[in-house]
């Protein structure tokens, strides 16, 4: 089909009325979303909605837990800006991160390398995930601590080397390459799997973080209770938790940054963990 000169003239009219329209509306859209919260620019955060105490939903259907709590305090610390919470899985909450569905989302989350490639990682952690190991019973004698398991045999259930976990026994050896831990890869196994294989003598320790061994074993209703006469757990350390932000979000990080240093001068960091873990977690991070 051919077009004139006036006719090209008039389409391409046509067309740059239509974007325009549409940079409108979606100017409008912004503006009213401003309007909407006085002004404030409205941040999205995800958390997992079950992972009590850090992160998760309570019975009146509220946005709760540790984490949660650190977040909506940094809200009133920041006026800038309106923290919309959002529950959500552990997968929705970090593709929707990464893609900027979330500005931020929070689920007890370590810094990994992988991770600081596709998410901005903020300075300050939010609190700390205690970690350690799953041993037999019998062996509680002999085994005292991450250096005594070492020289007692080394024997690790193997981890995933995408995993956080592999890096806290790869740290480790680094800074005891004397006598190191036998750190093996695997492919995933069920939980389960590794509570028998310790239990079985196959290997002596299972790196697991304290609270999914409580949920796990030490809980009347856990679901592997029947292990718990078998089995103990020694702290090793605390690993910091962080807030994930989109690449985008630097200067939401910044702001986050100063908000979280002065909650914690202030000790509300401190009361806030002393109301949902009835102790100091940080206390356990040695960096």
């Amino acid at each position: 089909m051919k077009i004139n000169k006036w006719g090209k003239t008039i389409l391409i009219a046509a067309l740059a009325g239509i974007v325009a329209a549409g940079l409108a509306g979606c100017g409008k859209k912004a503006d009213g979303d401003r309007a909407a919260t006085g002004g404030k620019r409205v941040i999205n955060v995800a958390y997992t909605n079950y992972y009590v105490p850090y992160d998760f939903v309570n019975a009146n259907g509220e946005a709760d837990g540790f984490e949660v709590a650190v977040m909506k305090e940094v809200a009133k610390k920041l006026p800038q800006y309106e923290f919309k919470f959002t529950p959500t899985s552990d997968d929705d909450l970090l593709i929707g991160v990464e893609s900027g569905k979330y500005q931020v989302g929070t689920k007890g989350i370590w810094k990994t390398d992988a991770r600081m490639k596709k998410y901005v990682f903020p300075k300050n952690y939010i609190g700390a995930s205690v970690i350690g190991l799953v041993i037999r019973k019998d062996t509680a004698q002999q085994i005292k601590d991450m250096d005594s398991f070492a020289a007692f045999s080394g024997k690790l259930v193997p981890i995933a080397p995408q995993d956080a976990r592999y890096m806290v026994i790869e740290n480790y050896n680094k800074a005891h390459s004397d006598r190191p831990i036998q750190l093996k890869s695997s492919e995933a196994f069920q939980i389960a799997d590794a509570y028998s294989w310790v239990m079985e003598g196959r290997y002596d320790g299972y790196l697991e973080v304290e609270l999914s061994y409580k949920n796990n074993i030490e809980k009347a209703d856990a679901p592997y209770h029947q292990f718990a006469d078998a089995l103990t757990y020694l702290r090793y350390k605390g690993i910091p938790t962080y807030p994930l932000f989109n690449k985008k979000e630097q200067q939401l990080a910044d702001d986050y940054d100063k908000a979280i240093q002065e909650l914690r001068d202030e000790g509300k960091i401190a009361e806030l963990e002393q109301q949902y873990f009835g102790e100091s977690m940080s206390q356990y991070i040695s960096e």
